[in-house]
């Protein structure tokens, strides 16, 4: 689906206080210079915002990190941020593929991978965000004992996903459904995105894991 383009979009994001311009200059710092020492969640792949948003407003002791790489996308999330300000959250505007060059090892608690693309040709394998590289990453980004949670409603990207976690020697599943709407222990206390309220309204199952990085 073609994204559409909001002019306003990269101006407000370089405006706002709620988007870091320059984490790369954070890397090491992040504990004491942003978020208080509280413990720091990043979603990669925020959308809009929502799931982000309302996981800062239930649990204001940890401090999250929503990353975008698109700037109008992420403008539609900035505008409900100032609408509705939190003070344990604020925003990133950059690819993936750099979050080694912000973070230290260790910096962040728990990761959260929301109906990323699956690029589902085969050449494209290596931009899935739950590709070996970018486990890689999320390796050297969590503690001992961090977390990833991943949805999607992609049932090919799903299986893959479960493939090369298993394979990675650094991370554990430790829970996955396939239809996680019926499971009665990982939907307690699920938080939508605005893309899962869409799909799961047409009867789409949505799946989902949890690894632990060991």
């Amino acid at each position: 689906m073609r994204l559409k383009n909001i002019p306003a979009a990269k101006p407000a994001i370089e405006k706002s206080d709620y988007c870091i311009k320059t984490p790369k200059d954070l890397k090491g710092k992040w504990k004491s210079s942003v978020s208080g020492q509280k413990p720091i969640f990043l979603e990669i792949g925020m959308g809009k915002g929502q799931f982000i948003m309302t996981l800062a407003a239930r649990n204001p002791h940890i401090f999250y990190l929503g990353m975008e790489l698109h700037a109008s996308v992420l403008y539609r999330g900035l505008q409900k941020l100032e609408a509705d300000p939190l003070d344990n959250l604020l925003f990133l505007n950059y690819p993936a593929e750099e979050l080694c060059e912000m973070f230290e090892p260790g910096e962040i608690e728990g990761i959260y991978l929301n109906f990323s693309d699956p690029w589902p040709k085969d050449r494209h394998a290596k931009r899935r965000l739950t590709s070996p590289a970018f486990l890689d990453r999320y390796s050297s980004l969590l503690e001992s004992g961090g977390r990833i949670e991943f949805k999607t409603d992609n049932r090919g990207l799903f299986d893959y996903s479960v493939e090369t976690i298993s394979e990675h020697p650094d991370f554990d599943i430790t829970i996955k459904t396939y239809d996680l709407h019926a499971d009665k222990v990982l939907s307690l206390g699920n938080i939508m995105t605005e893309y899962e309220e869409r799909f799961s309204a047409l009867g789409n199952p949505i799946c989902k894991l949890v690894a632990i990085r060991s």
